[in-house]
């Protein structure tokens, strides 16, 4: 497989994180995929944003869970733009998606929205956590999972595959040869996280990552040509 570009958020250096004019963005930069973070609304939406509260990215303040969706609707995300509802997100763009969930809740909503358009083959679920990876693959079977890590060492890949995940998506600050090697040893994808530079990016390609997520455009550009 080649070498994946992932949006982080969309294209988070240069747009509002996580709002559709950062995701067409990310789409008419030709990365390969766009990651994005879903949370439930007070009322059971899937809002697309990254924290638990919407005080960093938004003009409002409190937790996501305690606000209706039309509540989440009057902030400003950003430049004007409003917090999205997944399903907007799959109408505003055609590139596939990295669904990053945070609880085995948002697994259960995610999975009712996935078998209703039939997004196995264009969704890809991503989590930190283990029973969410674990959730989403007994709801949709078939479904291509990755579990997330900050914090790891070589037993990130053991969870990854007791999970059932096919990718690991790794902090490239902690990755070391040893995890490449036994991830690779298990049969899983790795893909690095947050490749910003150009140094960095050279350090995924020498440990020879199958993707990398980036906050900026330029990466799918310049990482044709880093070996």
């Amino acid at each position: 497989m080649n070498f994946l570009t992932i949006g982080h958020r969309g294209v988070m250096g240069v747009e509002p994180e996580n709002t559709l004019r950062s995701f067409v963005a990310a789409q008419q930069a030709g990365l390969d995929l766009i990651e994005l973070d879903l949370h439930l609304s007070k009322d059971g939406a899937l809002v697309v944003m990254h924290d638990a509260e919407v005080d960093r990215t938004t003009d409002g303040s409190g937790p996501v869970a305690e606000k209706t969706l039309a509540e989440l609707r009057a902030l400003d995300a950003g430049r004007g733009e409003r917090v999205p509802v997944f399903e907007e997100v799959l109408e505003a763009v055609d590139t596939p998606l990295q669904a990053g969930i945070k609880d085995v809740a948002a697994a259960r909503a995610l999975a009712e929205v996935m078998h209703a358009r039939d997004l196995t083959a264009r969704i890809e679920v991503s989590s930190f956590h283990d029973e969410a990876v674990a959730e989403i693959a007994r709801l949709v079977p078939g479904v291509r999972t990755a579990l997330v890590a900050s914090r790891y060492g070589t037993d990130v890949v053991d969870r990854a595959v007791a999970v059932g995940a096919a990718t690991v998506c790794l902090d490239i600050r902690r990755l070391t040869l040893e995890i490449v090697e036994h991830a690779r040893a298990s049969g899983l994808r790795i893909v690095g996280w947050v490749v910003n530079t150009q140094d960095q990016l050279r350090l995924v390609r020498a440990l020879e990552l199958d993707g990398a997520t980036t906050d900026y455009p330029e990466i799918k550009r310049t990482g044709r040509f880093t070996a």
